[in-house]
């Protein structure tokens, strides 16, 4: 089985999510996390097809990343 680490992030400027991964290669956003979620887990087996690489059995990691300013 392959695994691939989605990395989710938040941009607050844009008020969007995001997510990418550059082995797939994808990247995707949306304004919802769940539907972004759902989104990635369409898109990567239909990327990994594209890119001729193995897709049939998956496992996709999601992964938070958040920055934080502190004064």
């Amino acid at each position: 089985m392959n695994e691939y680490a989605i990395i989710i992030e938040f941009d607050n400027e844009s008020q969007r999510w995001y997510a990418h991964n550059d082995d797939i290669p994808i990247i995707l956003e949306d304004d919802s996390l769940d539907a972004l979620i759902s989104r990635v887990k369409l898109a990567a087996p239909e990327m990994l097809e594209l890119n001729n690489m193995p897709h049939k059995e998956i496992h996709l990691v999601f992964k938070m990343e958040a920055e934080a300013v502190i004064a």
